[in-house]
């Protein structure tokens, strides 16, 4: 029996072009299938743990701490685009605004800011225990990086001072 017989059917079966039509097709499905649910795999594989990070909003001005206050945003579900998460604003709490001022004599110094504070989200997260990219929603969370606190009611960009996947120590 021939590989390709005279009419270009592959074992006689299917024809040599559509075959690699049908391949194309699969490989194009399978890719946009793992684009699109590969996480919700890995999430439902890997074993959960608990992830607290702390993100800061440096020097916010009065209006946006007297918001935070007002909004009382402890427990709220955290959002990423029109969802909530498995995420919460575990506790917020206000820090002083510290800045360097030079004195008369040229010396530098630490001073508190009269007006601006400094706000502090603790945030709680479920993540893969195994992950090499903590993440909340699409955003990673990471020392250092900007992350966007967004609630039902409330967003602002801030920087992420600590993270801690596990059991905090």
């Amino acid at each position: 029996m021939k590989v390709v017989n005279e009419k270009g059917k592959l074992f006689g079966i299917i024809n040599v072009v559509d075959l690699v039509v049908l391949v194309v097709i699969i490989a194009v499905i399978a890719a946009l299938g793992s684009q699109l649910f590969g996480h919700k795999v890995t999430d439902a594989v890997s074993p959960q743990v608990d992830l607290t990070a702390e993100v800061v909003i440096i020097g916010a001005a009065p209006r946006l701490y007297n918001e935070v206050e007002r909004q009382d945003l402890v427990g709220e579900k955290m959002v990423a685009g029109n969802a909530f998460l498995d995420a919460y604003v575990e506790d917020v709490w206000f820090e002083d605004y510290v800045v360097q001022a030079v004195t008369d004599d040229g010396t530098i110094v630490d001073a508190k800011d009269p007006t601006k504070k400094d706000i502090v989200f603790k945030l709680k997260a479920k993540v893969a225990e195994d992950t090499a990219s903590p993440k909340v929603g699409s955003q990673e969370l990471r020392a250092g990086k900007t992350f966007i606190v967004k609630t039902q009611t409330f967003e602002c960009s801030g920087t992420v001072r600590y993270v801690q996947i596990g059991e905090e120590k």
